[in-house]
Order: structure tokens, then sequence, then C-alpha cells
């Protein structure tokens, strides 16, 4: 007994073993194949496309830049029974995921040693010839595991030393260079043709231009010539006019000049009898009294001259007189102190030295009030001595020299007068 068991055009039915120990395998897709129990095997294989990502990083190109590419492979299983035969072979009870990674590993290699071959700038500036190289040198190797490769695209590619950023960059400036030479000439042929254009209208608008200017000219020389006929024929006109209103005109300026001089004489005849009136009229108001007030003026300060001089003069008498008066009186009294002077003399001659020392005796308290004015005002005089003795010699240093000091002053020697000598002898002194 068996059974039928179908499949649907993504799946591969394999059925294995059969009656009398056969080991022959059938392949089906898309359709049925019959199986004995317990003595065929079923296993079913997806023949569904498989997406692979492949990812190369740090790998090093020809010129020893390391670089990252990231490719996407579309594969899948091949139907036809050899090649699905070696699939079978390979990948029959195994999961996707597990055959997934069989041919990525076999598409990394090859991807790695393909990238050691050419140049950063074969990789990148022609993918597709990359991708196409990476599947031809694959396809014999997945092939011989029943797997076809049914694309292959680069999809991206980096580096981290940024050399393809800089290639960009030399090739934008490439381009740009070349973009704006493409853009400066460009202009430079649109503007030689914009002027060879403008030149060709500007060639028949001078022409056209002179015609027209031929022709406003010829107008205008024949306008004025009409014009200067009638113009001649106005100037004519106007010239006659103006001459017989200049005639006229001259005619009234003789009669104004006539009214003006007769005017003229009129207002000098009332000019001069004004000046004639306003002569008298300051003589009147102001000569005669400006002469009689200065008449005055003279008057008094001849006046006033002669009361200062006169004053001046009795002044002087007076100054005169009290001076001979001061000086007789002064003289009176030179003489009444002369005479004085001399009495005395004369008496002092007469008095001899007792009278001397009398009067020297006299005038003695009155020297000593006048020395001891000042001391008038002291409370207290204290003598510093740390010895009794030495304030009896002070005092007797001060009488000692009383005597020197009146003959300083009064040219008398008290020391020859018998009694002061008995006063400043030694044992005077040691009495007291």
């Amino acid at each position: 007994m068996g059974n039928c068991h179908t499949v649907g055009p993504n799946e591969a039915l394999v059925v294995s073993g059969g009656c009398c120990g056969s080991d022959q395998k059938t392949y089906v897709v898309g359709g049925w194949a019959w199986a004995w129990w317990l003595i065929s095997d079923i296993q079913r294989m997806s023949l569904e496309v498989m997406t692979i990502l492949c990812r190369c990083e740090n790998i090093e190109t020809s010129e020893g830049v390391p670089l990252a590419v990231t490719g996407v492979a579309q594969v899948k299983v091949m139907t036809e029974n050899e090649l699905l035969g070696f699939a079978c072979e390979q990948f029959l009870g195994k999961s996707v995921i597990e055959i997934k990674s069989v041919i990525l590993q076999t598409l990394e290699g090859h991807l790695r040693a393909i990238l050691g071959t050419l140049t950063v700038e074969q990789i990148y500036q022609d993918r597709d010839k990359f991708a196409s190289l990476v599947r031809e040198v694959a396809a014999p190797d997945v092939g011989r595991m029943g797997i076809e490769i049914l694309s292959f695209t680069i999809k991206d590619v980096y580096d981290k030393v940024e050399y393809l950023s800089s290639l960009g960059k030399t090739q934008t400036a490439a381009v740009q260079r070349d973009a704006d030479i493409g853009v400066a000439e460009a202009e430079r042929d649109a503007g030689i043709r914009e002027a060879e254009c403008k030149k060709e209208m500007m060639d028949v608008k001078f022409v056209a231009d002179t015609k027209m200017a031929d022709s406003k000219r010829e107008l205008e020389m024949q306008k004025a010539s009409f014009n200067q006929e009638v113009n001649t024929k106005k100037a004519e006109a106007q010239l006659a006019y103006e001459l017989q209103a200049a005639k006229e005109q001259q005619k009234i300026r003789l009669e104004e000049i006539e009214i003006e001089v007769v005017q003229r004489k009129k207002q000098i005849t009332i000019e001069e009898k004004e000046i004639d009136r306003t002569e008298k009229e300051l003589i009147a108001t102001v000569r005669r009294p400006a002469e009689a007030e200065a008449y005055k003026m003279q008057q008094l300060a001849e006046g006033q001259k002669m009361k200062k001089v006169l004053t001046a003069q009795a002044e002087a008498e007076k100054i005169r007189c009290i001076g001979e008066a001061e000086a007789a009186s002064i003289e009176a009294v030179g003489k009444a102190e002369a005479e004085k002077m001399r009495l005395k003399a004369d008496a002092y001659q007469q008095y001899g030295e007792a009278a001397k020392t009398a009067l020297v005796l006299d005038a003695l308290p009155k020297i000593a009030s006048k020395v001891a004015a000042p001391l008038a005002k002291t409370n207290e005089i204290v003598i510093l001595s740390g010895e009794g003795s030495r304030v009896t010699g002070e005092v007797n240093r001060l009488l000692a020299e009383l005597p020197v000091s009146v003959n300083a002053l009064t040219g008398i020697d008290l020391t020859k007068i018998p009694l002061l000598q008995k006063m400043t002898s030694p044992q005077c002194q040691a009495a007291v």
C-alpha cells in the first residue's frame, strides 16, 4: 500500500527507496509522486529565492586601502534533475538558514579574493562590473552545489580612512571645473553670437537712420529757407515799427526832460529858501545861546580863578604867620631851656661832688622803677640752689655790679663816693 504526495512549483519532492530495495531517487517539482509506506522516504526542499547579505570589512585592495563592501545575492536551487540531485546531496534535510550560511561563506570568500585584485577606483566607479566579476567567479563553485546565482549587486562600499571621500572630492572638483569651463565657453559663444547679431542689427539701424537723417535734413533745409524769407519780412516790419516807436519815444522823452528841468529849478529855489530859514533858525536857537553860555562860563571861570588865587595867597600868608609865631615860640623855649641848662651847669659846678652824689641818689629810685617795671607783673621769684652760700654770693655779685651799671648810664663813678665805698667794702658785705 502507498500514498500519493503532491508539491507546488516552489518546492521539490524527493522520493527515495522503492520496492525490491532500490536506492533510486525521484525528483518531482510542481507535481505528484507515489510513495510506498514504510519503504519509500519522502523529503521536501524549498525552491524559493534566497536573499543573502554578504558583508566584508577591512579588506585591503590591490593598493592596500582597507575597504568595507556589502553585497546582496539572490540565489535558488536549480530544478534540472542532475543539478537538483547535487543540491539534494548537499542540502537535503538542512534548514534554509543552514543553506544560506554555506552559500554565504562561499560568496564572501570569492568577494574577498576579488577585492584584493582590484583598485578602489575600479570597485567604486564600476560596481556593475565588480558584481558581475564576483558572480562569474562564484557561479561554478555554487553551481556544483546545485545553486544558481540569479543576481549579485554591490549595495555599499565605504572605508574608515576617508579615501573614498577624498576621491569624491577630487572627482567633484574636476566635474565642477569641467562644468565651469563649459559654462564659460557657452557664455563666450553666446556673447560672440549676441555681439554679431547686435552688430548686424546696428548696421541695419545705421543705414535706416542715415536715410531718415538725410530726409530730415532736406526737410529742415526747406523749412529753414521758408522761415528765412518769412523772418526777413517780419524783421523789416518789426524794424519799421520799432523805428517809428523810437521816434515817438524820443519826443516823449524830450518833453519829460523839459518837465524835469522845470521841476529841478523849482526844487532848487525851495531848498535855497529852506537853507536860509534853517540858518537863521540855528543862529537864533543855537549860536546866540551858545555865545551867551560861553561868555557866562568865561566869566565864571575867571571868577573862580581869582577866588582860588586870593584864597591861596591868604592861606600862604596864614601859614607864614603861623610859622613865624611857632619859630618865635620855639626860639623862646630854646633860649629858656638853654638858660636853664646853663644855670644847672653853674649850680653843678658850685655844688661839688656831694651835690652830684645827691642828684644821682635821687635819680636811682627812678632808674630802679624803670628797670623793675617789667618785674611788677611777676608774682614770685624763686632762686634754686643746693647751698645757702650760693644765694648770698649771687646777691653780693649783683651789688658789686650796680656801680658799674650806674657809671655806664650816668657817667658818675659810685665807687669814689665815701659812703658807697663803705657799703661795698668786703667787711660790710661779710657782715651782710
